[in-house]
């Protein structure tokens, strides 16, 4: 069993000036999942983290069934079942008047441990930089924790490493190729969309968001169960959230688009603190309930959804010659639901099917970049974009309450939620007039 207090050891820091096949920036899932599929190649990677492992991330703590398929790939799936979690088995969506409606996950995948789990991040980002770790070394690469990268280098156009300091120490190192997978802060992220005079923050499609662990919440006292999601009056147009981790301890948040926040002058920390105890309805859940101390936390969160007018790429720049980036640091956050680690490991993957260790051998070229950023849109553009659809449905609260109202009533809707939420191209059904029409009204 993993001991979430002991430090992982990840060897030898690697001589100043050393050169590397690939340099990975952020040893979340995205920078773990990268630097473990190309050392598995047979790639010398160098692996940098800011934090010591393990350590925690503020997060809302749910992994979806897209992450379970990557983890599986990469050998750990056995080693994440084997800690303590929440095994998902259903999502609760609640409307600004107060009905709700439970999507059930499909009853296959929940069996088979393939439809989502809830457990903090730092027993699933141990897990994943653990075996990173592992298949770095044994590759002939090399890990570093306590890392901070101070500068990305450019030259001529092209990425050809990093600098930073780990001890009060400065080091330098080459590589043909970068991975920015640093987080919604990511340096390699900074240095490129700077490189092309991008931006990198685009408040209507930035989301803050705030969390705190409880415990004693009503109805979160099992190990199995659902998740929630509420769009509650007052909340709108951001939402709060309940996702049970396991041993009575639940994950409780809310989350808003950046640019709402600004227009209403909002503090999530405030608006969290009224829904809890005065909310009419939330507030008798937490009426017994007590806050783990120094849990509360907020972060940022980069949606993936498209931009209207893009400057180059959608739905941002994430690469260029000489590097690429994963996960957050490529802006990849579901819109609707705010879950990032199935994109990370997805984009992760992506990555490394991209790199080739010989072709690249003399450099990552910008074809390549394009390669692989066009490769990305086309594999999430569908899901991403309806998501944003949805996202900007719910602002909207009578529909949000029309919507949910049927959704109790109709069973034929509850499946199609149920495809939806399985598999992100089924929700394109949800724009089809037609079908709307139908569904919603005969």
């Amino acid at each position: 069993m993993q001991d979430w207090d002991s430090p992982i050891d990840s060897g030898v820091v690697p001589e100043d000036g050393s050169i590397f096949d690939v340099i990975v920036v952020g040893g979340g899932p995205g920078g773990s999942a990268t630097a473990a599929y190309m050392a598995m190649d047979g790639a010398k990677v160098l692996l940098l983290e800011k934090a010591v492992y393990p350590r925690d991330k503020t997060c809302g703590d749910a992994v979806g069934g897209k992450s379970l398929k990557h983890v599986e790939e990469l050998g750990v799936k056995t080693a994440l079942e084997q800690t303590n979690h929440f095994r998902v088995d259903g999502i609760i969506f609640g409307a600004p008047n107060g009905k709700e409606v439970r999507i059930s996950l499909p009853e296959d995948e929940v069996e088979n441990r393939e439809a989502g789990y809830s457990l903090p991040r730092k027993q699933f980002d141990t897990v994943l930089f653990s075996n990173a770790n592992e298949k770095v070394l044994k590759a002939g690469g090399a890990v570093i924790q306590n890392f901070a990268v101070k500068e990305v280098h450019i030259e001529g156009g092209v990425v050809t490493g990093i600098s930073g300091l780990h001890e009060k120490n400065s080091y330098h190192f080459k590589a043909p190729l970068t991975i920015g997978a640093g987080g919604y802060n990511c340096p390699v992220a900074r240095a490129v969309v700077d490189h092309h005079d991008e931006p990198m923050v685009d408040k209507k499609h930035y989301c803050a968001a705030y969390r705190e662990y409880w415990t004693g919440v009503e109805g979160c006292e099992d190990w199995q169960g659902a998740i929630e999601i509420h769009f509650i009056d007052g909340v709108v147009p951001g939402y709060f959230w309940i996702f049970p981790v396991g041993n009575g301890v639940v994950n409780v948040g809310i989350g808003m688009v950046i640019a709402e926040m600004d227009k209403r002058k909002t503090k999530l920390r405030g608006l969290q603190d009224w829904v809890i105890n005065e909310d009419p309805k939330f507030s008798k859940r937490f009426a017994n309930a007590k806050m783990v101390e120094k849990s509360g936390k907020g972060w940022q969160l980069p949606f993936g959804s498209p931009r209207k007018k893009a400057p180059s790429f959608q739905p941002r720049r994430a690469a260029m010659a000489g590097a690429m980036c994963v996960g957050d640091a490529a802006s990849l956050v579901d819109p609707f639901t705010g879950e990032g680690i199935g994109n990370a490991l997805l984009s992760a993957k992506l990555a490394s099917t991209v790199y080739d260790r010989e072709k690249h051998s003399e450099g990552f070229s910008s074809d390549s970049a394009s390669e692989y950023q066009n490769m990305l849109w086309g594999e999430l553009s569908v899901e991403l974009t309806n998501s944003y659809k949805l996202q900007r449905l719910v602002k909207k609260k009578s529909l949000m309450n029309f919507f949910i109202g049927k959704a109790v009533k109709k069973v034929e809707l509850q499946r199609a939620l149920t495809d939806m939420i399985a598999s992100k191209e089924a929700q394109g059904q949800f724009h089809s007039k037609w079908w709307m029409i139908k569904t919603l009204l005969f």
